[in-house]
């Protein structure tokens, strides 16, 4: 089973306003979307699973207008939420009194099956708060570490808050720039390796072993994402990927599925593809220029490449 996932990020906000979406209403682009999928048969693509990650005001729409929908057209689709706050709603314990958070309860209450935990737009974040409070944490190789250190602790509480929800979730983990170094292979390959199994085993240890045979790893080269920016090539995914693998098969006793999550696209879908250590991929846009966007027929144009 493949497994595709959709990042849908900022389109609660139309472009009028700043936003990426191409509707004035973004809860009837959503119910579009939902709908194009469906009719372009995303749920019933043979051996593939499709999950759309969107913001939250936009999650209610979206299980409604699959509701609609028999199950046989709709057996490969679900609908998942972006991340979950690290503590959550307990009978007899706090009742949720976590103001600007997202408990895990609270997801899988409206629908969520997914959730996708620590993005590198997440990671970020948790580090510009650390950095807030000491800007020299970046100067000082012992600094950072502690930093990284208590991201990865925070983000590990988040994973065990989803699994024991019974949210699956897309774990993501990737080496920046700084942390990849120069050189050739013989040089990055072991820092490489160093910094993937710190997130590992810091993001996900002392989950459920049960629960954690259901995370999907999305790996993320932080140092290739964006305008401008050289992908890696198949060698390195490969070499990236069954380290992953690798890694989680020693925690868990079996290697968990890796997604390739530098943005997987139409030009780079089939060389992913050919990657056997590779599971699926993660999209969050089908057009890069502008007005950038997302359409399922493109979408679907990606997930055919991938397939075949």
């Amino acid at each position: 089973m493949k497994k595709i996932f959709v990042n849908l990020k900022r389109f609660e906000v139309s472009t009028k306003k700043g936003g990426i979406c191409p509707m004035e209403n973004p809860l009837e682009w959503t119910e579009w979307v939902i709908e194009e999928s469906v009719r372009l048969g995303l749920g019933k693509i043979e051996n593939v699973f499709i999950s759309y990650f969107l913001p939250e005001a936009l999650i209610p729409m979206a299980l409604e207008t699959l509701k609609k929908y028999p199950d046989a057209d709709k057996k490969g689709l679900s609908i998942g939420c972006q991340s979950v706050f690290r503590d959550d709603i307990r009978p007899g314990g706090n009742f949720g009194a976590f103001t600007a958070n997202r408990p895990a309860t609270a997801m899988k209450e409206i629908g969520c099956e997914w959730t996708i935990i620590a993005h590198s737009e997440e990671r970020r974040d948790k580090l510009q708060m650390l950095m807030a409070y000491d800007p020299d944490i970046s100067k000082d190789d012992s600094s950072s570490e502690k930093a990284y250190a208590a991201i990865d602790g925070l983000l590990n509480e988040q994973v065990k808050r989803a699994t024991e929800k019974d949210l699956k979730v897309v774990f993501c983990i990737g080496e920046s720039a700084e942390q990849k170094g120069a050189g050739g292979y013989k040089d990055y390959a072991p820092r490489v390796k160093a910094v993937l199994e710190k997130q590992l085993k810091n993001g996900l240890g002392g989950v459920d072993e049960a629960k954690a045979r259901e995370i999907v790893i999305g790996y993320e080269p932080i140092w290739a994402i964006g305008p401008g920016k050289t992908p890696p090539d198949s060698d390195y995914i490969t070499f990236v990927s069954k380290h992953i693998k690798d890694v989680t098969e020693e925690m868990f006793g079996a290697p968990l599925d890796v997604i390739y999550g530098g943005g997987l696209k139409e030009e780079n879908a089939k060389s992913i593809a050919a990657v056997d250590t590779i599971d699926g991929g993660l999209v969050a846009l089908t057009k890069f220029v502008q007005p950038i966007g997302f359409d399922p027929q493109s979408f679907k144009n990606i997930v055919m490449s991938y397939v075949e």
